[in-house]
């Protein structure tokens, strides 16, 4: 989630309960260790005494590398720095990262994902929990099982699997039975992920994997209110109604108000865009609503144009 899953976002998704935890953007390791503001950048509830969004939802700190001792270095960093988890990625499909040997390239070589995640393990020595995240592979699923067992034996007490390979990027369907097939040789817990859209996705998702967690990303993003849905439907068993336009206008006007503090005001344009054409697919208010503004440059017209009717929808 590159570029979409910052602390702001990550505060606006966790307001309502629905989520255990979150992860950061992957901060990308090379060759060397990184000073402390490349880490407060991407995980500035670092600088907090506790770890977590305001509502009190864990930060989970994510590293992408390839270089098992630049990683081992930035993972001492880390814990000295106070993060209460590492995840490593090994899922990114982005071409500019794999290209340089980071993310999803790893899964062409199981040993390559364990000495990793060994080097990671040894380094902060029990100090934190380390966990990983995998597809089904690079260009096939060959080597899913080999990729999942070579992170357990690296020393990764938890596993979210993306139930596609790298070259599926993110086309459906995902492949949810295969994560079945991975549960059963593997030992440590694992988290189901991909294509969860919807109540019935996360049911078919974990009737397919026979997982008991699952992981949100764009679904999250298309439906801000999605991982509070599950949580209520878990709890009482009650499918609430589709989230209202006038609810994700006001989340996209609260993430432009705390952006806008520290960004200039086009690149918050060009942010809430990005929101926006996630929610596009999933909620045809939000599809016209982007074909409306796509073009506008200016904040406050922008703004003006998701607040635009929304009283009234709220009124009704």
């Amino acid at each position: 989630m590159e570029g979409v899953i910052d602390a702001h976002t990550r505060h606006l998704l966790t307001v309502r309960p629905g989520f255990d935890w979150t992860v950061t953007e992957f901060v990308r390791v090379v060759d060397a260790r990184l000073p402390p503001r490349v880490f407060y950048k991407h995980c500035p509830e670092l600088q907090q005494d506790r770890i977590t969004t305001p509502s009190g939802i864990p930060v989970h700190l994510q590293l992408l590398g390839s270089d098992p001792e630049a990683l081992a270095a930035n993972a001492q960093q880390a814990v000295r720095l106070g993060a209460v988890s590492l995840d490593l990625n090994f899922g990114c499909p982005a071409k500019l990262v794999n290209r340089h040997d980071g993310g999803a390239s790893l899964l062409r070589d199981p040993a390559r994902v364990e000495r990793a995640v060994s080097a990671v393990h040894r380094a902060v020595d029990g100090a934190i929990p380390v966990t990983a995240k995998i597809r089904l592979g690079f260009s096939h699923r060959r080597l899913a099982l080999d990729c999942a067992r070579a992170a357990e034996r690296g020393g990764a007490s938890q596993l979210v699997v993306h139930a596609r390979t790298r070259d599926e990027g993110y086309r459906p369907p995902a492949h949810w039975e295969w994560i079945a097939r991975i549960r059963q040789h593997v030992s440590i817990p694992v988290v189901a992920n991909g294509d969860i859209w919807s109540l019935q996705d996360y049911w078919r998702a974990r009737t397919l994997s026979g997982c008991d967690d699952v992981m949100l990303g764009r679904g999250a993003l298309a439906d801000p209110w999605l991982a509070s849905r599950l949580r209520h439907w878990q709890r009482t068993g009650e499918t609430l109604p589709p989230t209202p336009w006038h609810v994700r206008a006001d989340i996209l006007c609260s993430y432009a108000a705390l952006q806008r503090s520290t960004l200039p005001n086009r690149v918050v344009v060009s942010l809430l865009k990005q929101w926006l054409n996630h929610m596009r697919g999933r909620d045809p208010e939000a599809a016209q609503r982007f074909q409306r503004l796509r073009r506008l440059t200016d904040l406050d017209t922008f703004l003006a144009g998701l607040a635009e009717g929304t009283a009234q929808e709220t009124s009704l």
